[in-house]
């Protein structure tokens, strides 16, 4: 009877496990399609829009790499 439940145990463990790893994937898709987006609509702004944000080209990624990652 120990080795049925020792069995069950490890197969929920594992089950968690895969849980937990698909689950961090999908987050860290979410993020990388938030900084893709960020990105894109950043770069449709015109130098000037980007002045009146505080922003140059050269800062855009990084400020949408902080947007994506913000709240972690």
């Amino acid at each position: 009877m120990a080795y049925a439940t020792a069995s069950t145990t490890s197969r929920i463990d594992f089950l968690t496990r895969i849980r937990a790893a698909s689950t961090g994937l999908f987050e860290a898709w979410i993020r990388h399609r938030m900084y893709r987006d960020t990105l894109n609509q950043l770069n449709t702004l015109s130098d000037r829009e980007l002045q009146d944000l505080g922003l140059s080209r050269s800062g855009l990624q990084r400020a949408a790499w902080e947007s994506a990652n913000q709240g972690e």
